[in-house]
Parts: structure tokens; sequence; C-alpha cells
């Protein structure tokens, strides 16, 4: 690990100068830039003050997470086609969503498909007509959302979506917490 790199990529990110950094260590500024040039090291307890004032514990620097992906390829997504039910495809945008927050997928509903029945639950979701039309259906109440339009719900009954239409419907639709 690049000790140095990384405190400089910290400081910076918190906009502070070296200068800033070391009046608020208590540290001189050519102290810190030799340690950010890996041409000194600081003991534990001066490392742990750093990291204090740059607001990042000892574990969280030492932590060998990776950098999370952000940008995906189609390659990357899961796509499930089911000919029978949604007469059409449901692409898992963002792989390993379920670990996330909130999980976005594309559903494409070919004349006659539906959605599988989703149960109620304690989350949000939301979707985005990109074309077609489709029949939001929440217990006993069907709404219509037609191309460039939006709905989101808290699902206290079982509620799935219906094409309305004769022609493919696309849907961006996305559950907080994951649900798909």
């Amino acid at each position: 690990m690049d000790i140095g790199n990384k405190l400089k990529r910290l400081r910076l990110t918190r906009g502070l100068t070296q200068e800033e950094m070391a009046d608020r260590c208590e540290l001189t500024k050519g102290f810190i830039s030799q340690v950010e040039r890996n041409q000194a090291s600081p003991s534990i307890a001066t490392l742990t003050d750093m990291l204090e004032c740059l607001g990042v514990t000892l574990a969280d620097f030492f932590s060998e997470r990776g950098e999370e992906k952000r940008v995906f390829t189609p390659d990357e997504m899961f796509v499930k086609e089911d000919a029978e039910t949604l007469r059409g495809m449901v692409t898992w945008l963002v792989p390993d969503a379920q670990k996330n927050q909130m999980e976005p997928i594309l559903v494409e509903l070919g004349e006659g498909g539906q959605t599988w029945p989703m149960p109620p639950g304690e989350h949000e979701e939301f979707g985005y007509v990109l074309s077609g039309s489709v029949y939001l259906i929440t217990g006993t109440t069907r709404e219509k959302v037609k191309a460039g339009c939006s709905f989101c719900l808290h699902p206290r009954e079982e509620h799935f979506l219906r094409n309305a239409g004769k022609t493919k419907a696309r849907v961006l639709w996305v559950s907080n917490p994951p649900s798909f």
C-alpha cells in the first residue's frame, strides 16, 4: 500500500493544503510533504493523528476494499427472458444490486405480458415508462401509465404491471430496498 499517496489523496479530497493539515496535526509542512512522498514514515500515533484530522479511522484507512464499480456494460447485466408471463424480459441493470440500497431493472413486456405479482412490504418502488404503456395494478386498483410518465408507491397490497397496449412496453423500475 502506498501510504503517502493515499494520505495525499485524502488531504486533497478534503480541500486542505499541506500547511493546513500540518497546523491541524501539530506537525510541520515539510514532514507532511515527506510522508506524502514516502520519504518519511510516521509512527502509528502520528499516523492516527493525521487520519483523525482527515476524518478517517485507522481501520478504514487500511481497509483493502476496492473502488466500487460505477459503470456497467450490457455484458455484465443479467437478463431473464420469459415468453409465457412477461412475453418479454427483465434486465437487472446493476450486477449484485441486492447488496445496495436500491435495485434498478428494465422490464420489457410484450403484448398481453405482465410482471410477476410483487408482495406488499416495507419498501418503496419507482417506475418510469420508457415506451408503450402499462397498467399499474395494486390490489383491485388499475391505473394506466403512459410513456414519459412515472409511478411511485409504498406497496400495501400485492401489485404488478401489465402491458396496456399492442406494442412492447419498456419500464425502468427501481425498488428500495431490493426486492426483485
